[in-house]
């Protein structure tokens, strides 16, 4: 959510902001939508100020024993009150309308550009692997080996979703409990077990809603299935005052995420790659706006670790103005090179939201030094997908044969097992 005393300071360069995203300029209706929302409360405020000024008329006409004017007095100046509140509401409701569905405004190194495209490509790590053979996809070895299916999981809940047996349930498993182990021992993050419904607040405080509504699942109760646990793990700060010294607040959590896909008709349409439900550790930082940009760079590296430590061939992409989220300032995505589908693919997005979502859902801190709060920064990444993990796995640790050999960071965590097939 935007501050609109920052666009009364400056229009124009609102505007220009939000134009590199694409939006048209918005910075005039804003404004009018203010001046009418400003005037409207101070109608209101006149019309109590008003009412409280007949106090002393009202009780004259009680001690005169007149109850019946004095009602009338009091219900006509509480009319006056009421309909001047309700054009205030009104106003503010309309001016949240529009603000709550503006995207946040870019950091400045964001790169210009209107689509992936135009993303940067800052590093990359390891070598894209050649192989002896033509490597398969993920779905061929998982099928082969009679691990993967596909059939049993349409018949039980539709299209995208996926049933793992075996040991490659047990992999998956793996490669969730390891990322978890790794950010909570070596990382210094805290691991929590939420709550995979939330509520309306926190999906509004966290920008999926109203934009993202299509994109979620909804319950016959009014709550919403998670798409990530950045939602409940963010949520941790709303309407929270953290002393400063409690900062950064750094939360991971492994959880089922949840989304409809909605838009994804023909992408992505066999395998895994794209589920309606799927497993992700996922790392939140709560911290000062001082702090934040650090934090981001630290986050990003927690998430590569993981990737390094598998073995896997990755790079990072700064993305540019259009391809950055609606809540992020900047983001860095993390993507893996899949050798069956001899593609790079993201397997983790790490974002800096400033305080766009800590104005949503009202989470400030309170300075060692100073009077007053402030606004707290947050941050979520990707440590990672662990679906998008297995994939990965799969096809850069396949043999001709069609088995797989486990990497030696999961081998512990899969009983000494060291091949699948």
């Amino acid at each position: 959510m935007h501050d609109i005393r920052m666009v009364r300071a400056d229009p124009a360069a609102f505007d220009a902001a939000l134009a590199r995203r694409g939006v048209a300029p918005v910075a005039a209706a804003l404004l009018a939508l203010d001046e009418k929302r400003r005037a409207a409360i101070t109608d209101f405020e006149e019309w109590q100020r008003a009412r409280n000024s007949k106090n002393r008329e009202i009780g004259a006409l009680k001690a005169k024993g007149d109850h019946e004017a004095a009602d009338l007095l009091i219900a006509a100046a509480n009319a006056d009150v009421e309909v001047s509140k309700t054009a205030a509401d009104d106003a503010d409701a309309a001016l949240k309308a529009l603000l709550e569905v503006l995207p946040n405004t870019l950091d400045p190194e964001v790169p210009d550009g209107a689509d992936e495209t135009a993303n940067v490509i800052l590093h990359q790590s390891g070598e894209i692997p050649t192989f002896a053979f033509q490597p398969k996809q993920h779905f061929e070895l998982g099928e082969a080996l009679g691990l993967m299916d596909f059939a049993t999981a349409t018949k039980i809940a539709g299209a995208r979703f996926t049933v793992l047996k075996g040991a490659l349930a047990r992999l998956e498993r793996a490669l969730g409990q390891w990322m978890l182990t790794l950010h909570t021992e070596q990382h210094g993050y805290t691991e929590a077990s939420v709550p995979l419904l939330v509520n309306d607040a926190v999906a509004y405080g966290t920008d999926k809603l109203p934009k993202f509504a299509d994109d979620l699942f909804r319950t016959t109760d009014g709550r919403w299935l998670i798409p990530t646990a950045e939602v409940p793990l963010t949520g941790f700060a709303m309407d929270a005052i953290i002393p400063e010294s409690d900062l950064p607040m750094r939360l991971t959590a492994l959880t089922p995420c949840f989304r409809s896909e909605a838009g994804s008709a023909g992408r992505d349409t066999r395998g895994m790659l794209r589920q309606h439900q799927f497993w992700k550790v996922e790392m939140v930082s709560i911290t000062t706006p001082d702090d934040s940009a650090a934090e981001h760079e630290r986050m990003t590296r927690c998430a590569e670790r993981v990737l390094t430590d598998l073995g896997l061939t990755w790079r990072r992409v700064f993305l540019c103005a259009g391809d950055t989220g609606f809540g992020a300032a900047r983001t860095y995505d993390l993507e893996v090179w899949l050798p069956g589908q001899q593609a790079w693919r993201e397997i983790s997005s790490c974002s800096n939201t400033r305080d766009f979502q800590a104005r949503r859902m009202n989470g400030r801190f309170k300075p060692k030094e100073g009077k007053g709060n402030v606004f707290l920064n947050t941050l979520n990444g990707s440590g990672v997908a662990v679906g998008r993990a297995l994939i990965a796995v799969m096809e850069t640790y396949q043999n001709e044969d069609g088995s797989i050999r486990i990497p030696d960071v999961l081998k512990p965590f899969m009983g000494g097992v060291a091949r699948i097939g």
